[in-house]
């Protein structure tokens, strides 16, 4: 499965509360703060909500085993 690196790189001080509900659901605690999710439909749903505060990043898993 494909990954994302999600990193906040705006503040989310003066925003609504669902948008820090969101940052705060993906893990994320403090800016600059890097989290790696798998890349699934709710996870990038929440992305696309906040993507205006955050960097995306994908990740390409490698094929060892």
């Amino acid at each position: 499965m494909e990954k994302v690196k999600i990193t906040l790189v705006k503040s989310v001080i003066g925003r609504p509360k669902d948008q820090k509900g969101t940052v705060t659901a993906l893990g994320i605690k403090k800016m600059h703060q890097t989290v790696i999710k798998d890349a699934n439909p709710q996870i990038l749903g929440m992305v696309a909500k906040v993507a205006h505060l955050l960097k995306i990043e994908k990740i390409e898993e490698s094929a060892t085993v």
